[in-house]
């Protein structure tokens, strides 16, 4: 979460909205998102309902959930699902940017 952080303006002005969804409870989640200081917007999700819709896995010898990066265009249409392998598996910022210029010249 911390890449997104670092390229927080880029993603406004391409005016994508970034929803992080986690599986620790309510306020385990504000209690990070205030120690870190984050902008975007988190999503507690203990019971795993949000990204089973999704088809996130969760392995327990690879440390629970891992990671998922899914883009949603403003019509509700999933454009792009990147399921990692494990937790350092995730797309670059350059690389979300750039699928975020696709989805909005599209």
């Amino acid at each position: 979460m911390a890449q997104l952080r670092l390229d927080f303006s880029e993603f406004e002005k391409r005016n994508a909205v970034i929803l992080v969804v986690g599986p620790e409870d309510a306020p385990a989640f504000a209690r990070y998102w205030r120690e870190h200081d984050l902008t975007f917007t988190g999503l507690p999700d203990p019971e795993h309902t949000v990204l089973n819709l999704y088809g996130q896995e969760t392995k327990l010898l690879k440390f629970g959930r891992l990671p998922a990066q899914i883009v949603v265009d403003k019509a509700g249409k999933v454009r792009s699902i990147h399921y990692g392998q494990d937790m350092t598996d995730i797309p670059s910022n350059s690389e979300m940017l750039a699928l975020m210029d696709e989805v909005n010249a599209g």
